[in-house]
């Protein structure tokens, strides 16, 4: 039987109107909105959520307002809105990494030079990944082995608005809610978080006294040369997070995963600090009786210092396993990304409109003028010093290969499993190895090798992470009938406008954090008690330990082996643990929540038996309101870190606000995330593209 031809859903020879400024300025809008909420969600909860779904949900309504509007405009606003969210996955997980080391200060990442070191590195990244893709987008995109999951679920989204409603209200609604509590929240209206400390008895460890023979007057007697291990602290009880994008998260993940990351949260909290403060506190009592430190102060100062270095350690094993585990897609993803070149070269001029991408000896020139480029700001980050000329050199070839190999892969696994679960982390972390031994050898240590390191780590990935996206969203456009050069010529547009504004959020949300933690006597800042960061924490530990020589290994080491035994009973994401235990407990115990909503739904879609059509509407809607609470709750997040910024102060109008009040409103978020997804079901024999309103 002959293979069923590919046909699009607008067929080649229709002319729509396509490439349009209402389009375009709608999707620049959407990318640095849903840039900006991703970054604070993933410097606060160390993960991003694709901004496909709510790019295109948001993107068909706004154009709704406009007359004669269309689906292939609809798909050039959620490519170019949708590419912010990667840029800004990006960089959150590196550009931290500057000030964490210690090599960028707050004053200078403010300042205008700060500015344009940080874009330079979204923007070279982000055109470096456009370039990539450019090259390999007709051979993956028409591969009938890469499935692309999350691009098929988007491009049905878009065929639904066509002959529905967009579904759009709800994503609005739930970003008001999300949006209210945290404007709530900021006022004092309501509890964010409850605490307490329960004190252990003050013990000495049974058995753990010595004595040892000795002679004394022509008798042996026994004489104590320790009197035991001394105990005392305590345990810092926590409860989940008041957080709307947290439960949104848990939602979107679902149950095993949000399990995981809470298990990595009761490693850490139940478990590693209270038997660190229960060993050592006989040397903190002093403090605390002078009243110097309070127990909870030295809890989350043993957390700060001596467990987040562990969960890094098994967050590098974890990465290392990730890599190893996809191994032969990288190699595949490597190996094809070579033979798609050759095909792109070799190639003629297309003649489909729905086949042609920009020129391949422009893709050709911008590719080595970005070389070029990456040199020269190579150079700059270490002073244009005449000693450092060659290791610029060999971290710009570095850049380049590795970029390219990265950006092939990173847009290979998004083929198979989504861009949500594309490890750019982990490809990073390799490169950040490469170029930090590399280094070493050069002669680049201290705080310019570090620099370097980290300015490589950057680039590569924000390519990889624009790479993995563009490429999920050239899959959509192939399905719809869009045509790829428009949609490149619009990521490059938004890909630049990002870099150009996503150090302003970033920017604002450190010096707002530094600001408000000074007032409430916390950890403020990147890498934080607030904003975590921890996947940029890593790569600055990794970075100071090979170049700087800064580094406690043991306490890596331990959490190295800590994480082979997660790999070692099977544990289905090493990393996700390691992560839940690098974060604060209340963010992964409101993660957790969110899961456990999601698992709600389940089990009531398995008893009430729907189908798979009446599951797929359950689960958009579901998904819908969970990225609306993100956002409302980033975006307000946002609003309150720039006004304490500029030290505008807001009333503290219950001081004392009970915790009851914030369950409460949690039950209520969880009634609405399970009672409005179901309530959508509809019809058995209804297509599971019809979204109701």
């Amino acid at each position: 039987m002959a293979e069923k031809k590919f046909t699009p859903f607008v067929p080649d020879e229709t002319d729509f109107k396509e490439f349009t400024l209402r389009a375009l300025l709608i999707g620049i809008i959407l990318a640095v909105v849903l840039g900006a909420a991703n970054a604070y969600l993933g410097l606060k909860a160390g993960m991003t959520i694709a901004a496909t779904y709510p790019a295109a949900v948001l993107g068909m309504a706004l154009l709704r307002l406009f007359k004669g509007n269309n689906i292939l405009e609809e798909n050039l606003t959620r490519t170019v809105g949708s590419i912010g969210e990667s840029v800004a996955a990006g960089a959150i997980f590196t550009l931290p990494a500057f000030l964490i080391a210690g090599v960028w200060s707050p004053e200078f990442f403010g300042s205008f030079a700060g500015y344009w070191k940080s874009t330079v590195i979204m923007l070279v990244g982000g055109i470096a990944g456009i370039l990539f893709v450019t090259l390999l987008r007709r051979v993956m995109v028409e591969d009938p082995e890469l499935p692309f999951p999350e691009s098929v679920a988007a491009s049905e989204i878009h065929k639904a608005g066509r002959s529905g409603t967009t579904g759009a209200k709800y994503l609005f609604y739930a970003m008001g809610i999300g949006g209210l509590i945290e404007f709530l929240k900021s006022f004092h209206v309501l509890a964010s978080k409850w605490e307490a400390f329960s004190s252990f008895a003050n013990k000495i460890i049974p058995g753990t006294h010595i004595t040892k023979e000795v002679l004394k007057n022509g008798e042996k007697i026994k004489e104590s040369v320790f009197g035991g291990v001394s105990t005392g602290g305590g345990i810092l009880l926590k409860s989940p997070a008041l957080s709307p994008a947290f439960f949104g998260v848990g939602y979107i993940i679902g149950p095993r995963l949000a399990a995981l990351n809470f298990a990595g949260g009761v490693l850490a909290w139940g478990l590693f600090v209270p038997l660190l403060t229960l060993i050592l506190a006989p040397q903190y009592s002093s403090l605390v009786a002078a009243g110097a430190l309070t127990w909870t102060e030295v809890s989350k100062n043993i957390f700060a210092n001596i467990v987040k270095p562990i969960a890094i350690g098994g967050m590098l094993m974890s990465a290392a396993w990730t890599l190893y585990g996809m191994r032969k897609s990288l190699i595949t993803g490597i190996k094809r990304s070579i033979d798609d070149v050759k095909k792109a070269a070799t190639a003629g001029a297309a003649t489909k409109r729905t086949d042609k991408d920009i020129s391949i000896k422009i893709v050709f020139m911008g590719l080595l003028g970005i070389s070029v480029l990456t040199f020269i700001v190579y150079w700059w980050f270490m002073d244009f010093s005449k000693a450092n000329f060659v290791p610029a050199l060999v971290a710009a070839l570095v850049m380049m290969i590795a970029g390219f190999f990265f950006a092939a892969v990173s847009g290979y696994l998004v083929g198979l499993i989504g861009s949500s679960n594309n490890p750019i982390s982990g490809l990073t972390l390799s490169t950040l190895v490469i170029a930090a031994i590399l280094m070493v050898i050069l002669g680049a240590k201290g705080t310019s090798g570090v620099i370097v390191v980290l300015a490589v780590a950057g680039v590569i990935c924000v390519s990889a992470a624009v790479s993995g996206e563009m490429l999920q969203d050239l899959k959509v456009g192939h399905i719809l009938g869009g045509t790829p050069w428009k949609m490149q010529v619009g990521d490059f547009i938004g890909v630049i406008i990002s870099a150009l504004v996503m150090w302003i959020p970033l920017f604002i949300l450190n010096a707002g954090d530094l600001k408000m933690a000074k007032i409430q006597g916390y950890q403020g800042g990147f890498g934080g008690d607030v904003l975590a960061a921890p996947q940029a924490g890593l790569m600055a530990k990794l970075s100071q330990g090979i170049v700087g020589g800064e580094m406690v290994w043991p306490l890596i080491i331990v959490g190295i082996i800590m994480a082979i035994g997660f790999i070692l009973v099977k544990v289905k994401s090493p990393m996700l643990v390691s992560v839940g235990m690098y974060l604060s407990f209340e963010t992964v115990a409101a993660i957790f929540v969110g899961g456990i909503i999601r698992w709600i739904v389940d089990m009531i879609i398995e008893k009430r038996k729907y189908n798979n059509n009446q599951k797929a509407r359950i689960d958009n809607r579901g998904v819908l309101l969970a990225s609306g609470l993100i956002a409302g709750e980033a975006l307000m997040g946002l609003l309150f870190a720039a006004l304490a910024f500029f030290d505008v102060k807001v009333p503290n109008i219950w001081p004392h606000s009970p915790f009851y009040i914030s369950i409460l409103i949690m039950v209520a978020l969880g009634y609405l995330l399970v009672r409005i997804p179901i309530n959508n079901a509809g019809d058995p024999d209804e297509p599971a593209t019809q979204m109701s309103e």
